[in-house]
This record gives C-alpha cells, structure tokens and sequence, in this order.
C-alpha cells in the first residue's frame, strides 16, 4: 500500500512539503486550521487594496526556482518577477533634520559600491573584501549547510569545507555588527550592512558574522517582486500540491498527534499514527490516520500542545534556554492618493541603533520609541494591490515577543499598546520623509500585534519569525527536523532547520525529502524529482 501522510499546517513549507511529498510517491492530506492557506504569508482585502499579511521580500530567487523545477515548472512559468531598482530605500534619524535624506540601494553590486564609496570615501577596497566573502559564504552555505538535515556529519568533511574551516570559524565567534565595523566605520554603512539580521529573527549585535552572506543578496544579486505578491506565490504552490493530488482540508484544528507504543527494545517509545482534529466550529473530533506525521505548525505548539511530555523531544525545558526572535507590530494601510516620498521597500533606521536592538532583545524589554521600522509600498510596483492612484502601505515595527502587548484590530479597534504604537509608527513616516497629511488620508486601517501571532499562528511567546538565529540556534545546533522519541514524526518550516525566511522554508520541505529517503547529501535534490523507490509495491 501506498504509505499515507498527514501535515499538520498549510504555511508555504506545509504546502511545499505536501507537493514534494505526493510528487514522491505518498499519499498526502494537508490539514490547515484556517479557512485560507498561506500561514505567515497571507492575504488580507478592503475596499479595494489588498495586503500581503507577513513576507514581502523575494530574496535567493534560485530557491524559489529550484522548487517550482523539482515540480516540473519554473519560475518563469508560475511568476512574473521584477527586480526592484532601488532595490530599497534607507532613511536615516542623524542630526534630526526632517525630511531626511534618502539613500537608494540600488539593484547591482557595482553601483553599490559606488553608494559606499561616497557615502564614506575610501571603502570601496574593504567594500569589494566584504562582499566578495558574502557571496563565498553564500554559495558554501547552500552547498553545505542549508540543505542537510545534519543526520551525519560525514559529508560535511568535503575539501571546500575544511579549506574554509578557519574563516568559518572566526565567522562564527564574531557578531555581524562588529565584523561590518571592521569594513566600513559610517554609522549609516554599518547599519545597511547590520540590518540583515532581522530576517533572520536576530540582532546583528548577536548574530554570527557568518550571516554577512546575506548582503550578497540585497547589494549584488538584487529584490525581486512577484505580480500579485506573496499571495500569488503562495497559490502557486497550493495550485501545485492539489494537482499532485494533495487532499488539502481547510478550517483544520490539530489538537492531538496520534501514536502508538513500539515494541520492546526499539529506538524510540512510540509511532506516530494520525491526528485528531475538528473542523470549523464543530466540536466533534476526527481521527486521520497516517503512517508518517509530519508538522509545518510551529515546533513549541507541536510538541508542547499536540504530544504527552513524555514524547517530547523539544519539551517546555527546552524553549526555556532558548531565544525568540522578535515579535512585531504589523499596520497595514489603504491610503488616499499617492506617497512618492516612499519607495517599495523602505527602512528607518535610528540614531540608537545598539540600544532599541537591546530593548527588543533584552532581559527587561521594552518597545523602542522611535523605533526602527519598515514599510513596504507594494503599489509602486504592482496596480492590483490598491484603488487606481491610491496607495498601500504595510508597516513592520520590531518589537520584543511578549503577548502580553496585546493584538491588534480594524479601525484602531486593537489593543491599546499596539495602537500606540502603530500610531507612533504612522507619526514617525509623515515626519521624517515631510508627508504631515499622512494620518488623514489613510481610509482602510488595521492592525497585528503579538497576541494574533499566538492565536492565530500558534507562535511560541507571540513572535513574528520563530527562534532567532544566534550561533547556538544555527544550522546543525538548530532544533532538528525529526521527533527524537516518536518515530515517523517529523517537522519542516521557519521553527526547525535550516531556519527563518520563505526561502529557508522551501529548503525544509526538500529536507524533510531527503530525511525520508535516507538521504544524507548536502546537495539540492536533482530537478525534476523522480521517486526514488516505487511506494505501491
């Protein structure tokens, strides 16, 4: 018999993991706990604009393409991709001085290096060190590091990783932001170069240098924007996983993971068996059996929530040493006419820089005020998302994960504290790019704060992201991708390896491939996946 799965999440690593999984031969059902899929990357409509709910940069496009090709498409086929130019705007506190003088990354490395060079005369020597050693690591990483599941350690030991093995490992024990203040000394630069790290649910004064990578992505390969956003991209690959013959089953509660006791003597106390779930707003509960479970929902819900203590690997004593990334409030606005002053992509950042990353990452944590915040403009580049001449806005404020700030709302009907402090947010955009009106022309409102991500995501502490990427919760320290005590459970998505990002979780789902076919290379699996053994017989 064909061996069946069910998956609890229908995130993009769930749906990816679906339609890897049936194109592999297995018999899949997808069960989501919302009437949509999409997870992080959702969807939100009114009056005539419509929000991408979470994701909004299309980084490493050869991730992206190389999971629509194991599928037998492409990118081309399913997307239609612009590159950004700018790639992103920066605007600065500095002296105060409103409005503040925009700087333009641009989509390409040389004219950024030009950008350095006259922002700071001289650096463009260590500029060109910084970012050739990017693009090394980069391509190292996914080589070696982003796509194992770090069953075995054999494979690691390759020439090219024990030839880089010192540099690593001073990448390592040297945070981002001390490792780019090596490089550039303006405050500006640095920050440019630091920022990075909150993708990565991190700091960039406690996130290994080795994530210096990264500024190879936005400085020399460039942001792209997909057509209709991340919802297009997100259909896409739900459009792809039924067509694999994945049974997707909307309005899905998960309340238990199924397992029966293994025999006497084997590796682990259990088997995993199926899933309870109810449907909609009926209480009556539905057993799916299943040989393999495999959960895409966040790894403290799964193992705290779905499995008795005595089967969980990752137990409360667990998350208790560990740190989040941080949580956000979210704001997305329909506003009335056009905001030239903003680009599609555009970040804030302030004068405490050290220490509002201190207040979010902090023992006694606090909400950074001004803040450093990001805004997304969307209809710059895309008509479908708002009213013609109109224009929509979303806004990202990092703050610490703590549910306790409470949730957000439609029409400033959230939570106090998170209203505050989207309504600072909303403040600090029309004064330092000198638009005074923007608070008054804003018709569609709403707002995310950390106690939606709980509720609605099952986010441990409320957070945005899922587990910051410090070095002992990095690449093999990370938290694994299989159950250590229930056999045939497995996870996939942004809380297990190899990370945070849509890209790292298109990776997990081809991981959770290759744990299953005992696959132990570092290497991306070969496009077109063809099953390797025939799951009928």
């Amino acid at each position: 018999m064909t061996k069946s799965v069910v998956i609890i999440g229908g995130g993009i690593a769930g749906l990816a993991s679906a339609a890897l999984l049936a194109r592999d031969g297995y018999q899949v059902t997808l069960l989501e706990k919302h009437k949509e899929v999409g997870g992080r990357a959702g969807s939100w409509e009114k009056d005539g604009f419509r929000f991408d709910t979470g994701p909004s940069w299309y980084l490493m496009p050869e991730v992206f393409d190389h999971f629509y090709k194991l599928m037998g498409t492409s990118s081309d086929e399913q997307l239609k991709l612009a590159k950004l130019n700018p790639g992103y705007r920066v605007l600065f506190e500095e002296d105060g001085v409103y409005p503040a003088t925009p700087v333009d990354v641009l989509d390409n490395r040389e004219d950024n290096l030009e950008l350095f060079e006259k922002l700071e005369p001289g650096s463009r020597p260590a500029m060109e060190r910084y970012l050739d050693s990017a693009k090394d690591t980069y391509e190292m990483a996914k080589k070696r590091f982003l796509y194992t599941s770090f069953e075995k350690y054999g494979p690691l030991m390759r020439a090219d990783v024990l030839r880089r093995t010192p540099k690593l490992a001073k990448l390592l024990q040297e945070s981002l932001h001390k490792f780019a203040s090596r490089h550039v000394s303006d405050p500006r630069l640095q920050q440019i170069l630091g920022y990075p790290a909150v993708f990565l649910g991190s700091s960039p004064f406690i996130t290994p240098s080795m994530y210096h990578l990264m500024s190879y992505l936005d400085l020399e390969d460039g942001v792209l924007y997909a057509q209709g956003g991340f919802n297009r991209v997100i259909e896409s690959i739900r459009d792809i996983a039924v067509a694999e013959g994945v049974n997707l089953i909307p309005e899905a509660n998960v309340s238990k993971i199924l397992t029966v006791v293994n025999p006497a003597g084997h590796k682990t106390k259990a088997k995993a068996a199926g899933v309870e779930y109810t449907k909609g707003k009926s209480k009556t509960v539905t057993t799916l059996a299943a040989d393999i479970v495999v959960s895409a929902a966040d790894l403290h819900f799964t193992e705290t929530e779905l499995l008795p203590e005595s089967l969980q690997t990752y137990g409360e004593s667990y998350w208790e040493k560990k740190v989040s990334g941080p949580s956000a409030v979210l704001v997305y606005l329909g506003v009335k006419g056009e905001v030239p002053e903003l680009e599609h992509h555009t970040l804030f950042f302030t004068n405490d820089w050290d220490e509002d990353f201190k207040k979010i990452f902090g023992e006694e944590a606090s909400v950074p005020s001004p803040a450093n915040i990001y805004v997304c403009k969307p209809s710059a580049t895309d008509a479908s998302v708002a009213p013609k001449g109109d224009t929509n806005l979303f806004i990202l404020v990092p703050i610490p994960a703590d549910v306790t700030i409470g949730q957000g709302g439609i029409d400033g009907k959230g939570s106090k504290q998170v209203e505050a402090i989207a309504n600072n947010a909303i403040d600090q955009i029309a004064v330092w790019t000198g638009v005074p009106d923007l608070a008054k022309r804003i018709t569609v409102r709403r707002t995310v704060g950390p106690a939606d991500f709980a509720n609605d995501l099952n986010s441990w502490k409320g957070g945005a992201l899922g587990p910051s990427h410090i070095l002992s919760q990095s690449a093999f320290f990370r938290s694994g991708n299989i159950s250590k005590k229930v056999e045939d459970l497995y996870y996939t998505g942004g809380t297990t390896i190899p990370g945070i990002g849509l890209p790292m979780c298109l990776i997990s789902a081809e991981i959770l491939v290759k744990r299953l076919r005992g696959d132990t290379t570092t290497e991306p699996l070969p496009e077109p996946l063809f099953p390797t053994v025939d799951k009928t017989a």
